[in-house]
């Protein structure tokens, strides 16, 4: 079975994907604890955490007009060995209690974090177009072992070098980069022929113009836009409540596994009831677990509401990343690619740096109220995105 390419690669890049996640996971789950430690105005607590985000951001385009070049495998490779000289500046900030030099590094791991989400979309490039919503769906499912060792790696490294609180975790996370290059060094995706890189294909904004792109791109910026907004305040909140920190670090282990554990049977979910159904299956998702935050401040409310937020988060996320492959040709996926997740990760920065103001300034409440008016819009453009699909099936249908 594994002989195929399609097969082999997305295994691959399922461990990868899984190492990252955990190395992510870790990385905010510990950011804004340490934020708030270092950080004079504590506000300013999940900065860090912000930084991750907004260095993913600013790299998204840069690192697919790279990987256009040079390949997915060597884009990948680079990254890797990027991402542990972050990860090792982070934790010379920690060792020497510099904030700022602390986002410094928590930048540099977000360029590495920005190749690092395109593995998704490298297991759909050698993949059939039957197979490619399994294979994203299936990578993304590497990140269901984050659930389990990526809180559980921050709460048991944090104490590893006893003088320095955290500085363990930091140079645990540059080892697991490491690993990924390694193992990436074995992925084999066709790199785009002559032809193909001369050939630009359509302008970019004729192609966001598209409705699939904007239901892509719309339904992928709320999700992770939200997501981040809860999540990265959510050990904050916990520990504002006065809940222990191996108990904040159990909650995110719930929401971990709620993101990536349904990958997966999302695919097999999407080809037997439709990428709208699935979308709108995950906005109820997100509403419910505002409720359920809204309902108490218990360890059972954070851990439910956690849990059925990542659920939402994967089926919205997974279903905008399978209807954006139907949106560009060999040729333009470099460039789609890189719209859509600037887009997407300019949002999640945006979302995380409020999530502190909002936390400190207003309190855990406001916090998930702010997410309402968002999961109402990406509930209408769902709808919205039906009705233009159900009448270009009749005007096919019609021809």
């Amino acid at each position: 079975m594994f002989a195929h390419p399609q097969y082999r690669n997305v295994t691959l890049l399922a461990i990868c994907q899984s190492i990252f996640a955990c190395g992510q996971t870790t990385m905010f789950f510990v950011g804004s604890l340490i934020g708030a430690e270092l950080a004079t105005n504590k506000a300013l607590a999940t900065l860090p955490v912000s930084a991750v985000i907004l260095g993913t951001a600013l790299m998204t385009i840069p690192a697919s007009l790279v990987m256009r070049r040079v390949g997915r495998r060597a884009g990948f490779m680079g990254a890797a060995a990027m991402g542990c000289c972050g990860f090792l500046i982070c934790a010379l900030a920690l060792y020497y209690s510099s904030f700022w030099v602390l986002c410094l590094g928590a930048l540099a791991v977000g360029f590495y974090h920005a190749f690092c989400q395109y593995y998704r979309f490298a297991s759909a490039d050698a993949a059939t177009p039957e197979f490619r919503p399994k294979a994203i769906s299936l990578v993304m499912a590497g990140g269901v072992v984050a659930g389990v060792l990526g809180p559980t790696l921050a709460v048991r490294s944090r104490e590893l070098l006893p003088d320095t609180e955290y500085l363990g975790s930091y140079l645990a996370l540059a080892f697991l980069t490491i690993c990924i290059l390694v193992l990436v060094s074995f992925v084999r995706i066709p790199r785009l022929s002559e032809a193909e890189q001369k050939d630009s294909g359509r302008p970019l904004l004729q192609i966001m113009r598209q409705p699939r792109f904007i239901a892509a791109a719309g339904s992928s910026m709320i999700a992770y836009g939200i997501m981040s907004l809860l999540m990265t305040a959510t050990p904050l909140a916990m520990r504002a409540c006065e809940h222990p920190v191996d108990d904040a670090g159990f909650v995110i282990q719930w929401h971990v596994v709620g993101m990536f554990a349904p990958s997966f049977f999302t695919g097999h979910l999407i080809s037997k009831f439709g990428l709208v159904k699935i979308m709108l299956t995950g906005a109820i998702l997100l509403l419910a677990a505002v409720a359920a935050a809204l309902l108490g401040i218990g360890i059972v409310n954070f851990m439910v509401s956690m849990f059925l937020l990542g659920l939402g988060w994967n089926f919205l996320f997974v279903g905008g990343s399978t209807l954006l492959t139907e949106v560009h040709t060999a040729s333009e996926r470099g460039k789609v690619q890189a719209a859509h997740d600037f887009m997407v990760f300019a949002t999640t920065a945006l979302g995380s740096f409020l999530s502190g103001q909002l936390l400190f300034n207003f309190g855990w409440e406001r916090v998930n109220l702010m997410a309402l008016p968002f999961i109402v819009a990406v509930t209408l453009l769902v709808i919205w995105f039906a009705f233009i699909r159900r009448a270009e099936a009749q005007t096919a249908a019609a021809t």
